[in-house]
């Protein structure tokens, strides 16, 4: 193992809130950079400044695809220049697989080293985003983030499977070059693990699935749904917590994304570049964060629990209110947002 000093990550765990948080110890910057960053972030975009134009420059890639079909990964060898969607470790990652999860006392706290996988899933093209995919296109980068995350799942210490992507500055994104990331960590996080909770709690007093029993009443008042085909609905969720949110469920319950058919991910592909492309049209392109909320990978039972994505525009930020309560302020009604979304 590392000296822990060279782990890239150490997870601290709060006693009050009971939520782990990860310090970046591996790239920690000195405190003066932060002034001298504070009042923008600009992203290097050009093909020439790109550290995704020349794969060889990256680590080993986990996964290659070129027009749909899987590529032999050769480590050493060149990349082929064909490729469309590969999947690399990260250079800065937030967790790495060193270390291990067994957590030091320190007085009142807890900390552990940030074991995990943290990898970037990057497509060909330096200018087109999900937006702007064919449906081919976009089912193959749901079929990368599918299978990376069957084979990050077989590893004994991981416990969920965050798979997102950041859109720009003010989404968090410090490369233009289109890509998502995936991270897989021993613990679940706060957000999960509450929405597990509350889902859970539902199933308890009423015997069904939350979420399927939101989705049967949004699709019989049809006033939050944006699109639905065959397997899958997006809609402006009831209590959106910023204008134009945007959820994708699968129509029938299903409690783990990477259980999805490949049939069915050709339905969520183009529910996906759908939604985004109508919320591209609406707001002028913004800024944007997506994720995927499934079940932890570990052995519980989480029936109860209905796997979806969740798309929220940069449409405000969050000012003291927000930041004191938790509680988020939207100054667009979600079903005005859907209307507005449907006639674009």
């Amino acid at each position: 193992m590392k000296n822990k000093d060279l782990l890239p990550s150490e997870l601290r765990y709060d006693p009050v809130s009971q939520d782990w948080v990860v310090i970046a110890t591996g790239r920690a910057r000195r405190p003066d950079s932060f002034a001298k960053d504070r009042k923008s972030v600009v992203l290097a975009d050009s093909v020439e400044e790109c550290p995704f134009e020349d794969m060889d420059t990256q680590k080993t890639p986990t996964l290659m695809i070129s027009r749909g079909a899987r590529r032999e990964i050769v480590a050493g060898a060149p990349l082929p220049q064909d490729w469309t969607t590969v999947s690399f470790p990260n250079k800065y990652p937030a967790f790495a697989p060193e270390g291990s999860f067994v957590t030091r006392i320190q007085g009142p706290y807890e900390a552990t080293d940030g074991i995990g996988f943290h990898e970037v899933v990057a497509t060909r093209d330096h200018a087109r985003d999900v937006a702007d995919f064919t449906l081919p296109e976009a089912e193959e980068l749901l079929a990368a983030y599918q299978t990376r995350f069957l084979e990050l799942k077989k590893v004994e210490f991981v416990n969920y499977i965050s798979i997102f992507k950041n859109k720009g500055a003010g989404a968090g994104a410090s490369i233009a070059h289109p890509h998502s990331q995936i991270v897989a960590i021993p613990m679940l996080d706060p957000e999960i693990e509450g929405s597990i909770r509350g889902s859970q709690s539902y199933y308890a007093k009423k015997g069904t699935c939350v979420h399927c029993d939101m989705l049967e009443y949004d699709r019989k008042e049809k006033i939050r749904v944006v699109y639905e085909n065959e397997k899958f609905v997006a809609v402006c969720p009831f209590a959106s917590i910023v204008a134009f949110e945007t959820r994708i469920y699968p129509i029938h319950h299903a409690s783990r994304f990477e259980e999805t058919s490949k049939e069915d991910i050709g339905f969520f592909a183009d529910a996906l570049v759908l939604a985004l492309g109508k919320i591209k049209k609406a707001l002028g392109d913004p800024d944007y964060n997506y994720f995927i909320h499934t079940s932890p990978t570990d052995s519980g039972e989480y029936g109860h629990y209905h796997w979806h994505v969740e798309i929220l525009p940069k449409s405000a930020h969050w000012a003291g209110f927000e930041l004191s309560t938790g509680i988020p302020i939207s100054t667009l009604e979600p079903e005005k947002a859907a209307e507005f979304l449907r006639t674009i």
